[in-house]
Parts: C-alpha cells; structure tokens; sequence
C-alpha cells in the first residue's frame, strides 16, 4: 500500500467522522436505488453487431434504465418497441454536436417516441474547442438547442470531461 499524503489523511479523516456522527445513515433501509441504469456506450460493439439481443441481455441482469449513445440505424417506433419487450426506459441519451447543430427538431422528436426526458451532447471537437471563438460558438448552439428543447418538453445538456476546462 503506497504511503497515505496528508490530503488523503485530512478527507479521510473527515469522512469517517461525519459518517461517525450519524450512525442511523448506514442502518437506514428505507432509502434504496431501485431503477439503476446503464450507459450503452459501455456495451457499443455489442449493440453493433446485434442491438436487440445487447439491450436483451443489459435487461435480463438487471438494468432498469438504459442511456442511448447512438441508435445503430433503428428508428424510434422500432427502439421503444425493444425497450418495452425488455420492460426498460431510457430517460436519456446522447447525441453528437452535429445531431444538435444539424438534426434537433428530428432528434426531439425521437426522444419523445422512445421516451428519454434528457438528451446530451457529450462533445465538442478539438478544433472547435482551440478555435478562436469555438466556445462561444457551442454555447450560443446549446442555448438555440436548450430553447427549442423546453418547449418540447425535453431537457438538453452538456456531458463536460476535465480535459475542456
């Protein structure tokens, strides 16, 4: 085991003591997870080569909730077809910056077919992102999509990663 800094020793030290202080939080059963999800980016090349026995078998393990990250050339009807077979929901799914720069009013209408209440944009290219400008040119997309999304009833996002900031 390497040796423990201090700043590890410090937010360990405190997390054991608040933890410490209410022991009732760790006997307390009345709160509980009971949809938990998965990312099917995760399983990508699975949902590549056969989607609806991917989603089948994410389904028989246990997930309650699916995040689409693309939809491997099926149509929404078809999508919540298999979701319903499989008894899960996708509250959400992701979607690249062309989706939103180039297709939303399309892409709001499939979120409302298969269900999602969330739709992400969890990128923006390098080069727009070094680009004089390319920040702000996302933002003004995002709060075109962000409006347009209110009003059909879905909220849009923004999935960030540390290495844009």
């Amino acid at each position: 085991m390497p040796p423990m800094n201090r700043r590890t020793f410090i937010g360990t030290s405190i997390a054991g003591a608040v933890s410490a202080s209410h022991p009732s939080w760790a006997a307390d059963t009345a709160h509980h997870i009971d949809r938990i999800g998965l990312q099917l980016y995760t399983v990508r090349d699975a949902m590549k080569t056969d989607f609806e026995g991917a989603i089948a078998k994410v389904a028989a393990i246990g997930y309650k909730e699916v995040e689409f990250a693309g939809y491997f050339d099926h149509s929404p009807k078809d999508i919540r077809a298999i979701l319903d077979k499989n008894g899960l929901a996708a509250p959400s799914c992701h979607v690249g910056y062309d989706v939103v720069e180039k297709k939303w009013p399309e892409t709001l209408e499939a979120a409302k077919i298969v269900g999602h209440s969330y739709v992400i944009c969890p990128w923006i290219d390098e080069k727009q992102r070094a680009e004089p400008g390319g920040w702000k040119r996302a933002a003004e997309l995002f709060n075109r999509a962000g409006e347009t999304s209110k009003k059909a009833d879905v909220q849009f996002g923004y999935h960030n990663h540390s290495f844009e900031f």
